[in-house]
């Protein structure tokens, strides 16, 4: 009975609590069109932070003779009034910007003074997206976007997608880290690659860059010829076997020497290609695995001689008896 009375105790307590700390939460104020000086009005990593030939409003409260409407320089810098240095903007966020200005007013010029920063045109690179998609084309960036949010903006993969995404990205002063300083200076071009579904279902991401560029790769090929049904080539979109691209071609045709099924792989930086030899049989057996094909692989399928030859023999005996038994009787 007494651990039922300590426990009614501690939730009233609680609810006590509970009710006294609404009470003392201030309820928030209505959102105002005027520009608040000093505020920080966004604290998320995804802020737009500011590029190269951006144009930008800064107003001084209460020293309008201070504001001024100015492009971020090729080197990424601003000159500002009564400022003998510039001060660095680019890789920075609006809020970040207006308390570097203030804080060089303050040195020599201003007690306390109040920044307040607008991107007012945004000029920096856009992002390109390339390849299978619906809309492929440059896309201005207004804030920090992940490739996902990139794909949709280009209408998402097309039909002829195949299963790969690439993105290059230059290695210049052009490009911010995600903590918003700025990337090495170089002429280097990284390249990322990413599976299209891992990015469609959230497993993989990348923060884009002013002058990304993505590219969504059409669907690999392999070709099948040779003793098949339907030779020809084969969009491949997921992982294919040997087995697999066979019976996307309908299957084999009769006489084929199953103990030999060729695959011709090209040579890495080469022309030339490999010649792998497969037996059918002993993978339909389980004895040897299906081997995966890799993009441009060329799937060869021949006769069996011999087969072939005794087909033929049968076929020719099979059409010319019924000629056979006509003239028998006739004679």
């Amino acid at each position: 009975m007494k651990y039922y009375i300590n426990f009614a105790l501690i939730i009233a307590i609680l609810a006590i609590c509970s009710f006294d700390t609404k009470a003392q939460t201030p309820s928030a104020s209505p959102k105002s069109p005027v520009a608040i000086f000093g505020a920080d009005n966004n604290d998320q990593d995804d802020r737009y932070r500011i590029g190269f030939q951006d144009v930008l409003d800064i107003q001084v409260f209460r020293k309008p003779e201070l504001n001024i409407r100015t492009h971020v320089n090729p080197n990424g810098m601003i000159f500002l009034y009564r400022l003998e240095k510039p001060i660095v903007a680019v890789c920075k966020t609006e809020r970040e910007l207006a308390v570097d200005i203030e804080n060089a007013y303050r040195v020599s010029y201003l007690k306390d003074p109040k920044v307040n920063v607008v991107i007012a045109e945004q000029n920096s690179q856009p992002i390109s997206v390339i390849g299978s998609v619906e809309k492929p084309g440059r896309y201005p960036v207004q804030k920090r976007m992940h490739l996902l949010e990139i794909l949709a903006l280009a209408g998402g993969p097309n039909k002829e997608s195949g299963t790969r995404i690439m993105v290059a990205r230059a290695g210049n002063s052009a490009t911010c880290r995600t903590d918003g300083t700025k990337a090495a200076d170089d002429d280097t071009i990284g390249l990322m690659n990413f599976k299209i579904r891992d990015v469609l279902e959230g497993r993989k991401t990348l923060l884009m860059e002013p002058g990304d560029i993505v590219s969504v790769l059409a669907a690999d090929l392999v070709y099948v010829y040779g003793n098949v049904v339907e030779p020809g080539q084969i969009q491949v979109r997921e992982p294919i076997t040997l087995t697999q691209a066979i019976a996307s071609s309908k299957g084999l045709k009769a006489a084929t020497d199953k103990g030999v099924v060729r695959i011709l792989r090209q040579k890495a930086d080469s022309l030339e290609r490999d010649d792998i030899p497969f037996n059918l049989v002993d993978i339909e057996k389980g004895l040897a695995k299906d081997p995966y094909l890799e993009p441009n692989d060329i799937v060869a399928v021949s006769k069996d001689g011999t087969k072939a030859f005794m087909n033929g023999f049968v076929k020719a005996f099979t059409n010319g008896l019924p000629t056979l038994i006509a003239r028998g009787v006739a004679f």
